[in-house]
């Protein structure tokens, strides 16, 4: 499994109009195949009056197998989703999905034309995301009591972890970790709490 991986480094659109069709492609950085899918289905419930929306996404899962879905989503068969899709592979880019979304305007782009403006939809929106280079990252769970929060805050803040806490009758927090680092950090609050961390 290589170490760095390449994805969007922000959610984007780009919109344009082709022989009175909108076109609108979205892109969104996902962690996992339930983020994708959970995207794709808050697009098609906010353009919910949309001619097509058309889903892809390429995600790693499991470390090193990719899986990759798209749709024609009511399109002709391969002229919507496969060539969305075929950009994200092109670019080598992974953990990112997308949906385009299509208002028919009244003239039949052909089979052609609708590959052209699907592939220059996710092309436009995953410039306008930027790529970046990105190191696997897996979720670290962690319940401690509040007599150890505190150092578990300051270690997770110290290694500059994106994290977010809840403070329950238990504090939870949820840590997103590069993969190369998490074994670390799990000895970490281990031997900082003195084994009274609770971790998943």
């Amino acid at each position: 499994m290589s170490e760095t991986y390449r994805t969007v480094a922000a959610s984007a659109t780009a919109q344009f109009v082709v022989q009175g069709s909108e076109f609108i492609g979205h892109v969104h950085p996902v962690d996992s195949v339930a983020d994708a899918e959970a995207f794709v289905d808050a697009i098609a419930a906010e353009y919910d009056d949309a001619t097509h929306n058309v889903p892809a996404y390429r995600v790693r899962v499991d470390g090193d197998m990719l899986r990759e879905y798209s749709s024609d989503a009511g399109e002709p068969t391969g002229s919507a989703g496969k060539p969305a899709l075929n950009v994200l592979t092109q670019q080598e880019i992974e953990n990112c999905a997308v949906v385009v979304t299509r208002y028919y305007g009244g003239t039949n782009l052909g089979v052609g034309g609708l590959v052209r403006a699907y592939s220059r939809a996710v092309k436009e929106a995953v410039e306008a995301a930027g790529v970046v280079e990105e190191r696997p990252h897996e979720r670290v769970s962690i319940t401690v009591a509040y007599d150890d929060s505190g150092t578990v805050r300051s270690i997770l803040e110290s290694e500059g972890y994106e994290f977010e806490a809840e403070y329950e009758a238990e504090v939870f927090f949820d840590v997103r970790v590069p993969v190369a680092a998490a074994d670390d950090l799990r000895d970490r609050l281990r031997s900082a709490t003195s084994g009274r961390v609770d971790l998943e």
